[in-house]
């Protein structure tokens, strides 16, 4: 699927999200790789064989209290 050179990782690849971006959403909240992995706002991801990934962002940060 992917026409760059170098080639970007394919949607089998632990670097995926590394491909670059063909279509983006934001208003939606989701972007389209050229490796045809969907990725979410939320850090999930779907992926071309209809499988899916849960978000997996670090936790949020907190303020200091004073």
């Amino acid at each position: 699927m992917c026409q760059h050179q170098p080639t970007c990782p394919s949607a089998e690849a632990t670097d995926r999200e590394a491909a670059r971006i063909i279509a983006c959403f934001p208003e939606q909240g989701w972007s389209l790789l050229c490796n045809g992995v969907i990725v979410f706002e939320d850090t999930g991801e779907l992926l071309p064989d209809g499988s899916t990934i849960a978000p997996h962002r670090g936790p949020a940060r907190h303020a200091l209290a004073a």
